[in-house]
């Protein structure tokens, strides 16, 4: 099916627009955090404690309870689910940076849904919201907001940034004020609606791909063991860190008013998404990895499906348009394409 011959999307609303209220600060005003040693140190231990700590038990648990073959399924599992987050939920679902047909709508919300971070409008809806106030009162998940002081402010800050924030429904996006046109994309509400579905799929999935792999029920149990809730665990805290981390710690090489911010050796295990400080000033565009040595695999994902025709009219950010929000305006490289 070629992008003319395929059926047309609803028509998305061009913009999500945020509650009356004091105006938000232009682009440039707002006074980058310096990253003490206290913040620091804070933002490393949440990034890579939990991940030291799953590589010992890997380790202790080699050859009994871990094998290659889980390896295998982990990353045939971790990869396309991710990709539901990335490409699905957050560039096609919340911010429209390509089109395409009512069939990868459905693949793609199918995928996300697996991952255990909720359903996909409810997902849309308080990241459009996060956009609309991003590190203001208002923001469902900012580090910053309310959290003051030298160490627990922004101990108190990533943790609520981090995961707290998903057990505090105060400032959650309203699916009607902040998604109304996925409440009106048939394939979108039945994923929404079937989330658990995909969910449960996901872990027999990895079980049966264990049980075909070694003949055994035990390697189906380790395999819906890595496949399954260890893949939930990594990928989920992946997504999370990009709300956290990706707010306090990196660099900044655009002017926005809030506190985004890159962090490249990130990029490998959220697949591209924690270019943030890019995203947050192009929030449409298809890529977040906007050099070429930043590696983006959901980018390039979109661009094999435009390759194939799968997609089209993927948003992309000219050199003029970086340059002139780069916060030390400098000549820039063709976007990756």
């Amino acid at each position: 099916m070629t992008p003319t011959q395929a059926p047309v999307a609803p028509p998305l609303p061009v913009s999500v627009e945020a509650p009356a209220g004091p105006p938000l600060p232009e682009p440039g005003d707002m006074e980058p955090i310096a990253n003490t040693r206290a913040h620091t140190i804070t933002n490393l231990s949440a990034a890579i404690i939990p991940f030291l700590l799953l590589g010992f038990v890997a380790w202790q648990l080699w050859d009994t309870a871990l094998h290659w073959q889980d390896i295998v399924i982990f990353v045939v599992m971790y990869i396309p689910v991710g990709l539901g987050i990335t490409v699905g939920y957050h560039r096609l679902f919340t911010h429209r940076s390509f089109k395409t047909s009512p069939t990868m709508r459905f693949i793609l919300g199918a995928l996300g849904s697996a991952a255990l971070e909720g359903p996909v409008i409810s997902w849309v809806a308080d990241h459009r919201k996060h956009h609309a106030f991003s590190d203001h009162e208002g923001d469902p998940h900012s580090p910053h907001v309310d959290h003051d002081g030298v160490l627990m402010g922004p101990l108190r800050g990533l943790a609520h940034a981090h995961l707290g924030w998903t057990f505090k429904h105060l400032q959650r996006g309203n699916k009607e004020r902040y998604a109304p046109d996925l409440m009106k994309d048939p394939p979108t509400r039945f994923v929404d609606r079937t989330m658990i579905v995909w969910l449960l799929l996901s872990l027999l999935i990895p079980a049966l791909l264990g049980l075909a792999l070694t003949g055994t029920w035990q390697g189906a149990a380790t395999g819906f063991l890595w496949g399954g809730v260890v893949r939930i665990f990594v990928l989920n805290h992946a997504t999370f860190s990009i709300n956290s981390l990706c707010h306090y710690f990196g660099d900044r090489r655009f002017a926005t008013s809030d506190h985004s911010r890159n962090l490249a050796w990130l990029a490998p295990v959220t697949l591209g998404e924690s270019w943030h400080n890019n995203h947050h000033a192009f929030p449409t565009s298809a890529a977040h990895g906007l050099r070429w040595w930043e590696l983006d695999i959901s980018a390039m994902t979109i661009r094999g499906m435009e390759k194939l025709g799968l997609v089209w009219d993927v948003v992309r950010i000219s050199p003029e348009r970086q340059e002139q929000k780069a916060i030390e305006p400098v000549a820039v490289e063709e976007p990756v394409s």
